[in-house]
């Protein structure tokens, strides 16, 4: 292979409930040119590990130009707003800065930046992946809903840990001594 295929960093800025975020959590995704933007916006909501993906997304590029799957929006897109199901990475340059907003109602914003260089998707990631696939991350995730643990109400104080007692006996560490038959 050759380098062919893009390095696009993409940092979460801010959102609901994480504002302005510093340092910021990152990943580095690699994507093939003809890649649509809305499959990047599913490999980033991937990258940040967002479960609830029934949220209107959309790209802004430094030209002001908006781009998200048009089916989505029921005729009510903003004028101008290009189909996030057809156009493709091609049209980005190396150094492009671009946001990426998900969830347009708790704004959960991206700055994302296109590498200067191409990459060998085999050489950094071993394979020629069908889809962009994460290369590189940093940082501390927020939950897309601000839970802390399964059943957070976002009122109740966190649970008491139990030290490792709640833990099967299955790994070293964990839970009672595992007695096994002989």
């Amino acid at each position: 292979m050759t380098a062919t295929h893009l390095a696009i960093t993409v940092e979460l800025v801010s959102g609901a409930h994480a504002q302005d975020l510093w340092p910021r959590p990152g990943r580095v995704l690699v994507a093939a040119r003809g890649t649509t933007f809305h499959r990047l916006a599913t490999a980033i909501d991937d990258s940040f590990a967002r479960w609830d993906r029934s949220h209107l997304h959309m790209f802004t590029l430094a030209d002001g130009v908006d781009i998200s799957p048009l089916a989505w929006w029921d005729g009510d897109e903003p004028d101008g707003m290009l189909d996030g199901d057809k156009v493709t990475l091609s049209r980005l340059k190396a150094g492009e800065q671009f946001g990426y907003v998900f969830d347009l109602g708790d704004n959960w914003q991206h700055l994302c930046t296109v590498g200067e260089r191409r990459v060998d998707p085999v050489e950094t990631l071993g394979i020629v992946p069908d889809r962009p696939l994460p290369w590189w991350g940093w940082g501390d995730i927020p939950d897309q809903y601000g839970r802390r643990w399964a059943s957070d109400d976002g009122e109740s104080d966190p649970p008491e840990n139990p030290n490792g007692t709640d833990l099967p006996s299955i790994l070293p560490g964990w839970g009672p001594p595992l007695r096994r038959p002989r």
